[in-house]
């Protein structure tokens, strides 16, 4: 690995241990997305020198209203190890964040090892199960100002999750399934899981295939966020909030 990634990639792993903010790694060069790949997953290599392991994968700017916040037009994959999980119940510690955000997810348990060039359907039928889940954003870049170069780097901005109960996913149309996103017992936004690519299933095949491009695949047994249906709130010490979804369930967590 080039010099250029090896420092990016540290830059990034003291900006989480420090809790620091930093700049834009592509406001001193620009990196191709293939190459801050290569960054990310030196990031994790370091995770896992740190007795890190990874236990789901997150998908991100999969919705319109997060390409529009974010100002960019690809989706993009990032990875949660198990300092990232939050049992239930358990508190976000946001004293170990730097600017952490939440969004509402529908997070997918894979039956069957799927790779290469799948579709929605083939996702559907390696799906064991669906869940709400709750995905805390804390981009190591201050004031979330990055380009999608630096994001992917970035691990997707990976910063803690919490997954609700799993249920079948049965005939039930994702695409159709309402979400109702509160903060401090308010609703602050409304979706549909259309919103994700016009099918979370889609998202998870385009993870697939994006997997593919690097001699990769997604193996049985693994969760994966499928990407955020609204904005994202910003959070702080005293929050709630709470992702419910139609016939799938509500997942919540609190901010200490």
């Amino acid at each position: 690995m080039n010099n250029s990634i090896d420092s990016a990639a540290s830059r990034l792993v003291e900006a989480v241990t420090t809790r620091t903010a930093i700049g834009a790694l592509t406001d001193e060069r620009s990196f191709t997305v293939d190459e801050a790949y290569d960054i990310q997953d030196a990031v994790l290599a370091q995770a896992a020198v740190d007795g890190e392991s990874v236990v789901a994968a997150k998908l991100g700017l999969t919705s319109r209203a997060k390409q529009e916040q974010m100002g960019v037009s690809e989706a993009l994959y990032g990875w949660f190890t198990d300092r990232h999980r939050l049992d239930p119940g358990q508190p976000l510690d946001s004293s170990r964040l730097i600017q952490p955000r939440a969004e509402p997810e529908i997070a997918f348990v894979t039956s069957k090892d799927l790779e290469g060039p799948v579709g929605l359907h083939d996702v559907l039928a390696a799906t064991a199960a669906v869940a709400p889940a709750i995905d805390i954003l804390d981009s190591r870049f201050a004031g979330y100002a990055f380009t999608l170069a630096d994001v992917v780097a970035d691990n997707c901005s990976a910063g803690a999750f919490a997954v609700g109960n799993p249920l079948p996913l049965g005939d039930l149309d994702l695409s159709l399934v309402g979400c109702v996103f509160e903060k401090n017992g308010e609703v602050a936004a409304t979706a549909a899981g259309a919103a994700v690519l016009g099918h979370p299933a889609s998202a998870v095949a385009w993870f697939v295939r994006k997997l593919a491009e690097r001699d990769k695949g997604l193996a049985a047994g693994s969760l994966v966020l499928a990407g955020a249906l609204t904005g994202a709130l910003a959070v702080a010490p005293g929050d709630t909030v709470v992702a419910s979804f139609d016939r799938i369930g509500s997942v919540g967590l609190s901010v200490a």
